[in-house]
């Protein structure tokens, strides 16, 4: 284990009994909350085109929401030279880079969380972005009056679609998998809630189609953050409230 990482776990009975009460809201940032999956793409088409590689545009969309070093290898395979993975990874957070200041989120993406809170929720944002994305991220998004913790990319070992971005996320927000829901759009964000055994929502808005979604472990899919809170009351959030 790297320093300053830590293996992320379920949190145990003990430690969630006196939160039993709370109900946490785990959402991914990138394509869910802020539109920005379309801008990775094209950075990570260019860092791979700089490294000499060729990969498709549609094909590095399916990719996104995973983690930079774990994006690498899916997509170049076993056959590439590892000692260059760093050097597109870095090309790749320089490129994204000159977007920060122009990020924006999705129409009613700060609502949604607020919405949420207001209901007894504790909103706590899981994603596979480092520490140099977050602030522009949250910027963005203009919710962190609600924002209860964050669980990033640099904080556990393994990202999605491995469970312990969503077992930090657990964590943090003091409750167990039942007591709490995923929002995310990339089948990677499906497969992590399941696997971490939360309930799993997923939004169209990072581009990926309704098939893959279910696919991947979607319990609820719905067109974006606008569609999802004009919905609540008939959601896997309210079902959970009712309980």
């Amino acid at each position: 284990m790297t320093a300053g990482h830590r293996a992320a776990r379920a949190p145990t009975a003990r430690e969630a009994e006196h939160t039993m009460a709370t109900r946490a809201a785990l959402f991914d940032i990138d394509g869910t909350l802020v539109d920005t999956n379309h801008l990775h793409v094209v950075a990570w088409w260019e860092a791979f085109r700089r490294a000499g590689h060729t990969v498709p545009m549609s094909t590095i969309h399916r990719a996104i929401g995973l983690g930079s070093q774990d994006l690498i290898a899916h997509l170049l395979g076993d056959e590439r030279d590892p000692a260059r993975d760093e050097g597109i990874g870095a090309a790749h957070t320089e490129l994204y880079a000159e977007y920060f200041d122009r990020l924006a989120a999705f129409e009613d993406a700060g609502d949604l969380l607020r919405s949420l809170a207001d209901r007894g929720w504790r909103i706590v944002l899981a994603t596979s972005a480092g520490d140099a994305e977050l602030g522009a991220l949250r910027r963005a998004i203009g919710a962190d009056d609600v924002i209860a913790d964050i669980a990033g990319g640099d904080d556990v070992e393994a990202g999605k679609p491995a469970p312990d971005p969503v077992f930090l996320a657990l964590e943090k927000a003091g409750v167990p998998a039942e007591r709490a829901v995923f929002v995310g759009d990339s089948v990677w964000d499906m497969e992590a809630a399941s696997h971490a055994g939360v309930r799993a929502v997923a939004l169209l808005s990072g581009g990926l189609p309704r098939t893959a979604l279910e696919s991947a472990g979607a319990d609820e899919i719905y067109a974006d953050a606008t569609d999802l809170l004009a919905r609540l009351d008939s959601s896997a959030f309210a079902r959970l409230e009712d309980h």
